[in-house]
């Protein structure tokens, strides 16, 4: 999972939404949608400080549109849950093991009545001895 990126405002512990860079030949502030990666001279924005942007005196804003909404924490946690749940009700495949000389490997069956795509299926690999 990827870092969450924070408000490079002091204090402020809230996860960026946008990147604010500044073109000073130009005097523009411009305001983005977060960048892939945090780059030296460019400001991560929580939503509440990149609305609140405001500028020098003679400068202008280029606000580039942002996203609509970043999913919180808590909406991971709530999805990582629902999936957990959701996993629990689906019966457990059986386990087939197959020996190959000195490893062995172990194919998972899906379920009689469970059509399984070719090319996708699950193995487990031995560990370090």
């Amino acid at each position: 999972m990827r870092e969450v990126r924070h408000c490079s405002r002091s204090a402020c512990r809230e996860p960026a939404v946008a990147t604010l860079t500044y073109v000073y030949a130009d005097s523009t502030a411009v305001l983005g949608p977060l960048a892939t990666f945090a780059e030296p001279h460019t400001y991560d924005l929580c939503a509440h400080h990149a609305d609140r942007l405001t500028v020098p005196r003679g400068w202008e804003v280029l606000r580039l549109a942002l996203p609509a909404r970043q999913p919180s924490p808590d909406d991971l946690l709530a999805l990582a849950e629902a999936v957990r749940d959701a996993e629990d009700e689906v019966e457990e495949p059986s386990e087939t093991p197959q020996r190959t000389g000195r490893e062995s490997q172990t194919l998972l069956t899906p379920p009689p009545g469970v059509d399984v795509p070719s090319g996708r299926h699950l193995r487990v690999l031995p560990g370090p001895f």
